[in-house]
């Protein structure tokens, strides 16, 4: 039996109580359930800012360092694994990649293999930062399985430690291409209405609001208005779809990067992604907008329709500035042809 650490910060507007507080707070890939993050808390597990804390009910703190010492049964070594990566950049400091969707980042209960670590393993050898842990070596941010795109990995303890950094400031430049349901226009009524959702001039539409965990489904976000994660998405327009419009392509970038941001934030503006299956649902879209052909591409697509395809930052040894940038897969491409739109 090993241990594995589990560290992160009490976000803005805790919760009263410290057990709600690491419930709302806790990364949602260490997959712990309320239940076991209350026995770790009664055997002394929890440290906040260093100190065993053992009291559900204690005050917790906005920046709070906590850390939860978790006993791992089903210990596993992660080794390297010879799969094909798409690399768009690499240095002795970091690496970029092109994640293609159904590839999960790093290993975890259930998904032991296959993953970007145990490529990048095969890839880099010894060079990654051991800053992450041995499940983590490198990673600085996710994205989601099933969503492709950039991402950023440290091969050395400096270059995490400087990543790490604008990611906290909120200084990286990430814009995501997204396929949602509906156009979200300026001149909607309906949109301007929606508590959170405002438009800035080029019609962007900006939505703010507060994030945490569903109170019944531990595995999604949702939108709160109290006791939540701070989070701004922004959405351009890129080409409505269909005739009459039925659908959009978007540029979405964040100034927050929450947990599903972009998929919750479009839900709740009622322009949820085609093919997603935990907030977006699936919609029948008007044959007479998009063709039969439109409308079957729509409702069978696989996945949610997130690529992300920009991602900018300053290298954090030679202080160059970088941006990179992957065109949308030809999955996504092929929707947006299917209803009625022209790739790029």
């Amino acid at each position: 039996m090993t241990a594995t650490l589990v560290s992160f910060e009490i976000s803005e507007n805790p919760a009263p109580r410290l057990d709600k507080a690491l419930a709302r707070d806790v990364p949602i890939d260490a997959s712990l359930s309320r239940s076991r993050m209350a026995r770790l808390l009664a055997d002394g597990a929890v440290k906040v800012n260093g100190v065993v804390i053992t009291d559900p009910r204690a005050k917790p703190i906005e920046g709070d360092v906590v850390e939860i010492t978790v006993e791992i049964t089903d210990d596993y070594h992660v080794a390297p694994e010879d799969i094909p990566l798409n690399v768009i950049f690499e240095d002795d400091d970091l690496i970029v990649i092109n994640k293609p969707t159904g590839m999960v980042v790093h290993p975890a209960p259930g998904t032991p293999g296959g993953t970007l670590v145990n490529a990048l393993l095969h890839h880099c050898g010894d060079a990654l930062s051991g800053v992450g842990g041995e499940k983590r070596p490198g990673i600085v941010h996710r994205i989601d399985k099933e969503t492709s795109g950039l991402l950023v990995v440290a091969k050395t303890d400096r270059a995490h430690h400087g990543l790490a950094a604008q990611f906290e400031a909120h200084t990286v430049e990430r814009h995501y291409r997204a396929i949602c349901y509906g156009v979200p226009d300026s001149n909607d009524p309906r949109v301007r209405g929606i508590k959170g959702a405002s438009f800035e001039p080029g019609n962007i539409l900006k939505l703010q609001t507060q994030l945490a965990r569903h109170k019944h489904d531990r595995q999604k976000q949702a939108v709160i208005w109290h006791n939540g994660r701070h989070a701004v998405t922004r959405a351009r327009i890129v080409q409505p779809l269909g005739t009459p419009a039925v659908a959009a392509l978007l540029d979405c970038w964040l100034e927050t990067g929450r947990t599903h941001q972009i998929r919750v934030h479009l839900t709740h503006a009622g322009h949820g992604l085609i093919g997603d299956p935990t907030y977006g649902g699936r919609r029948k879209l008007s044959e007479k907008a998009v063709g039969e052909a439109g409308r079957l591409a729509a409702y069978t697509f696989p996945r949610q329709a997130l690529h992300a395809a920009t991602l900018g930052f300053e290298h954090p040894v030679s202080k160059e500035m970088l941006r990179f940038e992957a065109p949308m897969p030809a999955d996504m491409a092929a929707l947006v042809a299917a209803l009625g739109g022209v790739e790029g």
